[in-house]
């Protein structure tokens, strides 16, 4: 059992690549899960078992048995802070990798986190259809099972791999690793990373992502940046969505912005619709600023064009 987030330990996840084929990654195969299960049994059970046969009557000492318990439950707690920090150290390692790969290409990755239903899925499929053909956007999709929200994003028309995780309840920075192999976007692409739906596990595990951007729903309690802070300190960027419902609902649309804030002051906030297209403009604006932000890693490697000699190198 995954120390840090409850994920099954020989829980499998495959990469569903653009050509059709699919390849499945294992436990031993997955290198940041690889946990410490070398399980220390030390029952030293120091019972004076000296039976007096006269009345058969064991003496146990009651004190040290509530010593023994004590002791087992600060090394069972020792030990599942340690697998935490062990899992958490490798994802960040890998996660760093990531992020040299997209600064190194100029891509902008972007990671979408929401509980399910709040709406990622239709706010991508509107994005590319209305801003594909002045950003080249690609996405990685990640779900517990089905390539239906693949599908959808193919229909939009961009390129789109897959990952589903079986039981494990986020994306990791190995699977985007191999995401990004079966993707290959193109240098200065933008890299939408839809994770697995859930506002706990993610906020958890860097991908190297440039900006983490949690979603929420009108449909949802108001109080969910409460219930959920590490989501959205986590964040940079909130979109409120499905603000067309409101007339139908209960939603206090300030109350729930104050909670977000009082949780992350810092956190820039839009309220949208991604079906009626409300706020779609300042969301597509913010996109546009990201990318900006990250065209000076994509042209540091043109002092190196062969058109250079090394002396205009040194000048």
């Amino acid at each position: 059992m995954c120390a840090t987030c409850g994920c099954s330990d020989d829980a499998t996840h495959t990469v569903h690549g653009l050509d059709g084929h699919t390849h499945e990654i294992g436990a031993a195969d997955h290198d940041h899960h690889t946990h410490d299960h070398a399980h220390v049994h030390e029952h030293t059970h120091d019972h004076d078992h000296a039976h007096a046969h006269d009345g058969h009557h064991h003496e146990h000492d009651d004190h040290h048995h509530d010593d023994h318990h004590h002791d087992e439950a600060d090394a069972r707690a020792s030990r599942t802070l340690r697998l935490e920090q062990d899992v958490l150290a490798k994802n960040n390692l890998l996660a760093e990798r990531n992020r040299g790969w997209f600064a190194g290409r100029g891509v902008l990755a972007l990671n979408l986190m929401s509980s399910p239903g709040a709406g990622k899925t239709t706010l991508l499929e509107r994005t590319i259809r209305e801003l594909g053909r002045e950003l080249p956007i690609a996405v990685i999709e990640g779900d517990q099972a089905t390539q239906r929200d693949a599908e959808r994003i193919r229909a939009a028309g961009c390129r789109v791999v897959q990952i589903t995780t079986g039981t494990g309840c986020h994306l990791d920075a190995a699977m985007i690793a191999q995401g990004l192999d079966a993707l290959a976007p193109s240098p200065g692409a933008v890299v939408m990373i839809e994770n697995v739906g859930n506002l706990v596990c993610p906020a958890l595990f860097d991908l190297g992502e440039h900006a983490k951007v949690v979603i929420a729903s009108v449909t949802e309690g108001e109080d969910k940046p409460l219930k959920y802070p590490h989501m959205f300190r986590a964040a940079q960027l909130m979109l409120l969505n499905k603000v067309d419902l409101l007339p139908h609902l209960t939603f206090d649309v300030d109350r729930c912005l104050a909670y977000a804030r009082q949780v992350n002051p810092a956190l820039r906030i839009i309220e949208m619709s991604a079906a009626r297209g409300d706020g779609l403009a300042a969301w597509y604006d913010w996109l546009r600023n990201q990318v900006t932000a990250a065209l000076p890693r994509a042209t540091a490697p043109e002092i190196s064009r062969p058109s250079l000699t090394d002396g205009d190198r040194r000048a």
